[in-house]
C-alpha cells in the first residue's frame, strides 16, 4: 500500500506562485508513474502534469509553460511549482500514484493506483 501526502496549497493573488509537495510512503518510488491532477466543482478530475521513473514529463494544456513537476526519487517526494496562477487554477489538487509494476501503455490508459487527500488552491485577489 502506498500512502501519498500533500502539502503546500492555500490561497493567493492571480500572477503569483504556490509550491506543491507530495511525499510517498513504501517501497518502488523511483519506478513509480506519479502525477497532479486537479478538480473543480461540478467538473470531473483532470490530469495537470505527469512525470515517469524516467524523469519524462506531460503536461495538460493549461499547465504548460506555467507548472514544473519534478520528483526527488532520495526523498519519496513529488513537487509541482505553479507560476503565473489563474483565477481558473483554483481547485482542489491530488497526488496520484501508479503501482511500479506498470508499464507505460497501462499508464497511459489506466486512472492511479493511489490517491492523496486533496489540497485546496485558491486563486483569488
Amino acid at each position: 500500500q502506498v500512502e501519498l501526502v500533500e502539502a503546500g496549497g492555500g490561497l493567493v493573488q492571480p500572477g503569483g506562485s504556490l509550491r506543491l509537495s507530495c511525499t510517498a510512503s513504501g517501497s518502488n518510488f523511483r519506478r513509480r508513474a506519479m502525477a497532479w491532477y486537479r478538480q473543480i466543482p461540478g467538473k470531473e478530475r483532470a490530469l495537470v502534469a505527469r512525470i515517469l521513473g524516467s524523469g519524462h514529463t506531460t503536461y495538460a494544456d493549461s499547465a504548460k509553460g506555467r507548472f514544473t513537476i519534478s520528483r526527488d526519487n532520495a526523498k519519496n517526494t513529488m513537487t509541482l511549482q505553479m507560476n503565473s496562477l489563474k483565477l481558473e487554477d483554483t481547485a482542489v489538487y491530488y497526488c496520484a500514484a501508479w503501482m511500479a509494476t506498470k508499464i507505460l501503455s497501462t499508464i497511459n490508459s489506466t486512472p492511479p493506483d493511489y490517491w492523496g487527500q486533496g489540497i485546496q488552491v485558491t486563486v483569488s485577489s
